[in-house]
C-alpha cells in the first residue's frame, strides 16, 4: 500500500466512523462536508427521505462572485457564509454538522463558523 493509499484509507475510515454517528433528519438535516485540494463542497442532506435539500460548492456561480479561492481558508468562510444563507431560504435553521472524516481545523472550522455567523445552528 502506497502513501496515497494509506492516505485514502484513513480518511474513509474516519468518515465512516462519523456517518456511523451523525445522520439527518427533516428537522435537523446534516450539513456534509467534502474537500479536495482544490474545492470544498457542501450539501444539507435529509437522509431519511434520502433528498438533498440544498448544495453549495467552490465552483458554483455564487461562489464565484466572490473572487475567493476555493484552496483557502478565507474561500472557505465564504461558501460558509453563501451554505448558511441558502439553508435559510429553503427553510433550514438546524443542522447536523458532519466534516466528512477531515480534523475539525483550517478549512473546515472557517466553514463551519461561518455557517453559524449566518444563522445556522449546529
Amino acid at each position: 500500500m502506497n502513501k496515497l493509499q494509506k492516505k485514502q484509507a484513513g480518511l474513509a475510515r474516519r468518515h465512516r466512523r462519523v456517518r456511523g454517528k451523525v445522520s439527518g433528519t427533516a428537522a435537523r438535516p446534516r450539513l456534509c462536508v467534502t474537500r479536495s485540494n482544490s474545492n470544498m463542497y457542501v450539501q444539507i442532506v435529509d437522509d431519511v427521505a434520502r433528498k438533498t435539500i440544498c448544495g453549495v460548492s467552490t465552483l458554483g456561480a455564487d461562489f464565484k462572485a466572490t473572487g475567493k479561492k476555493g484552496a483557502t481558508v478565507e474561500g472557505a468562510a465564504a461558501l460558509g457564509e453563501i451554505v448558511g444563507k441558502k439553508a435559510q431560504e429553503n427553510g433550514v435553521t438546524e443542522v447536523v454538522f458532519d466534516r466528512g472524516g477531515h480534523l475539525y481545523h483550517g478549512r473546515v472550522q472557517a466553514l463551519a463558523d461561518a455557517a453559524r455567523e449566518a444563522g445556522l445552528k449546529f
